[in-house]
């Protein structure tokens, strides 16, 4: 017999970014000097395209709007394969990193971009590095005022470079029921603390076995969907390594980036997945 639990679907969603652009990078690769880096996301979110069509699942692209201008061609591909596109901002700079003011022209900026590309209305969008959090909620007005209808920028837990850990770890509108929907990354309550369950390097790092058991958790014990994310950058092994990274960065960024397609082969076999739209926001 089939229970509702196994009917849940979660939310499948990809940071379109390339591998120079990553927060960790940032005192090594110059924002300047990013077109003269190779970019290896084109082919990236190719592979993972024909990944979630072999497996028949549509996702969320959060898509920087940095990447939209330099391959076009690419967003408006992902778009007609019938996924989700959404904004990740327009050049990786993290929320805590812009005044109210250049915030809210990148917002505005990327959302224009991506869907004057795509064809279709941009309704999510989800902050470099998860950089929202108790000190910048201000934020999410103007994600509001911009028309966006759901963020996944706060992520409940306690991290070294992001986290809120004392929010919800479940949809939750934290400017009241007319702001926006805030969807976090999914997470699982273990010994009194919230633990990431959706994806990032913690699914690199972990054996696959811990996700699993994780995800089933959220959907079977807390009967919710859960959201997962990754990078396309995680499926690429051979990318360039820029010199004089920290031992931490590089254990961080590249542990087992050999394995990641394989997990995620096995992850979409092993739940139901859809585009975040869809499975939260209903009939638009």
């Amino acid at each position: 017999m089939t229970s509702t639990n196994d009917m849940l679907r979660n939310a499948m969603t990809i940071d379109v970014e390339d591998y120079f652009q990553v927060s960790a990078f940032d005192s090594h690769i110059a924002r300047a000097d990013w077109d003269n880096w190779p970019s290896r996301v084109e082919r990236n979110v190719e592979r993972i395209l024909e990944l979630l069509d072999r497996h028949h699942v549509l996702a969320t692209f959060f898509t920087l709007g940095w990447i939209a201008e330099r391959h076009p061609a690419l967003v408006r591909q992902v778009a007609a394969a019938g996924h989700e596109i959404a904004s990740h901002g327009y050049g990786h700079q993290r929320v805590t990193q812009l005044t109210q003011p250049a915030f809210a022209h990148d917002v505005v900026r990327s959302k224009r971009l991506l869907e004057d590309l795509c064809g279709q209305a941009v309704l999510g969008y989800r902050a470099p590095s998860f950089s929202i959090a108790a000190g910048n909620l201000w934020a999410l007005e103007s994600l509001h005022r911009a028309g966006y209808r759901y963020s996944s920028s706060i992520y409940p837990i306690r991290h070294d470079h992001y986290g809120m850990p004392d929010s919800p770890r479940f949809a939750w509108r934290p400017r009241g029921e007319t702001g926006v929907l805030e969807l976090p990354i999914s997470t699982v309550r273990l010994c009194g603390r919230q633990w990431p369950a959706g994806g990032g390097g913690y699914f690199r790092l972990l054996p696959y076995a811990a996700s699993r058991w994780a995800l089933r958790q959220v959907n079977f014990r807390d009967e919710q969907a859960g959201i997962f994310y990754f990078h396309p950058w995680e499926l690429d092994p051979g990318q360039p390594r820029p010199a004089g990274l920290g031992a931490r960065t590089r254990f961080r960024h590249y542990l087992n980036l050999h394995r990641t397609a394989a997990r995620l082969e096995r992850l979409l076999h092993d739940f139901r997945w859809g585009r975040i739209d869809d499975i939260f926001l209903g009939p638009v």
